[in-house]
């Protein structure tokens, strides 16, 4: 097993590394300056007492302190339940994790920090808000005419042939409603089976018409990040190292795992395709400092320094809520529509949410970002204990 895992991480690293309308943030003493704060290359990351941005320093250190204390029971610190969970693996695991840890911004700023946040953990579906970030990025770029347009008229490797498939668009891709079906990479979009899907096993249904039903599905996921492949014509870690990662002044410790089997031809040339996920194996790896990164690039609407990574028409859209359909679910990204995921936080404020947990929570009303990884529960009761620190 061990030796499987060090053959799998080998083959990946080659191609690793290599709602509602955001609200503007609150005004203070950094933006009647005219000025907002970003964080240099690797620890040049300024560290302010929460009083100097506006919050209770003791209130802070109390949610700080309960947050320690909440370590995730979903799964071992090795791993070892990770096919009793999710079922048969595709690709490789780490050998153990971080324990819980997290880091909180107020105007970009780092106000609070716990545990190994420089740790490289698998961050499950953080990836998937990251991929919907490649869609907006392609949107842009004008590769993609529509998000409406049906994915068949860009990729034609015969995964939207059929008459179910063909009508899949790129937004049902990231709204979870596409009801593609096929099998890809050894896993069938139905999840039935318990050897291969473990607890993630399905009761068979009919399928739906694209676009109706919501369903959570990483099969899909990963056949969406095919065809942004295909698109692109080079692997998704290196559009996003290129696009987003080297431009807000990640690390370079972060990796984009494939699975042992998730190969294509491109060009005459053997290119990964990634997932949505760490749920077989692979995903993206990666630290709570590079996550908050992440998170603080979109609580300034997809804008770093004087660039404009991802339009601000994206960052709308990916976070605001589309109906009856998944309605506490934007593109890729969790909403808190009328309160009812974050009762403690504005309706505003939405997340890349993983398995674990792990969480990248951006509040625009309040100008925070907060990390938390490998802790149970609902985000909530962290979300209040940081907002009652929070002076008006």
């Amino acid at each position: 097993m061990i030796k499987s895992k060090i053959l799998y991480l080998a083959l990946a690293l080659g191609f690793s590394s290599c709602q509602q309308q955001p609200q503007q943030p609150t005004v203070t003493a950094q933006a009647t300056e005219g000025k907002l704060y970003y964080p240099g290359k690797g620890d040049n990351w300024e560290k302010k007492q929460p009083e100097q941005q506006g919050m209770d320093a003791a209130l802070l250190q109390e949610a700080v302190e309960w947050a320690r204390q909440q370590e995730t029971t979903q799964m071992s610190k090795d791993f070892s339940t990770q096919e009793e969970i999710f079922g048969k693996m595709l690709g490789p695991i780490p050998e153990d994790r971080a324990s819980t840890n997290g880091i909180i911004l107020r105007n970009g700023f780092i106000v609070a920090e716990w545990g190994e946040t420089e740790r490289v953990d698998p961050t499950y579906s953080v990836a998937k808000s990251v991929l919907s970030t490649i869609l907006g990025i392609t949107i842009d770029r004008g590769m993609i005419k529509d998000i409406h347009d049906p994915v068949a008229n860009y990729v034609q490797d015969g995964g939207y042939d059929s008459e179910q498939n063909r009508k899949v668009t790129w937004e049902h891709h990231v709204r979870q409603t596409s009801e593609w079906e096929g099998e890809l990479w050894g896993k069938k979009h139905d999840f039935v089976g318990k050897a291969e899907f473990g607890r993630g096993e399905r009761k068979p249904r009919a399928l739906q018409e694209p676009g109706t039903h919501y369903e959570y599905n990483d099969v899909r996921i990963n056949r969406f990040a095919l065809s942004l492949l295909r698109l692109w014509k080079k692997p998704i870690p290196e559009v996003f190292k290129d696009e987003v990662m080297d431009p807000i002044d990640a690390s370079n410790t972060w990796q984009y795992v494939p699975y042992r089997n998730s190969y294509v031809e491109l060009d005459g040339k053997r290119a990964p395709s990634v997932s949505g996920g760490t749920r077989w194996g692979g995903g993206l790896w990666i630290s709570a400092r590079d996550e908050a990164r992440f998170g603080y690039l979109f609580l300034r609407n997809g804008r770093w320094k004087d660039k404009q990574l991802v339009s601000q028409e994206w960052v709308k859209e990916a976070t605001t809520s589309r109906g009856s359909v998944g309605p506490d679910y934007g593109y890729l990204w969790w909403l808190n529509t009328g309160g009812k995921a974050w009762p403690s936080a504005p309706t505003s404020s939405y997340a890349a949410l993983g398995a674990g947990q792990n969480t990248i929570w951006v509040d625009p009303e309040h100008d925070i970002v907060m990390v938390w990884r490998w802790h149970k529960g609902n985000p909530d009761e962290l979300i209040k204990r940081v907002l009652a620190a929070v002076k008006e």
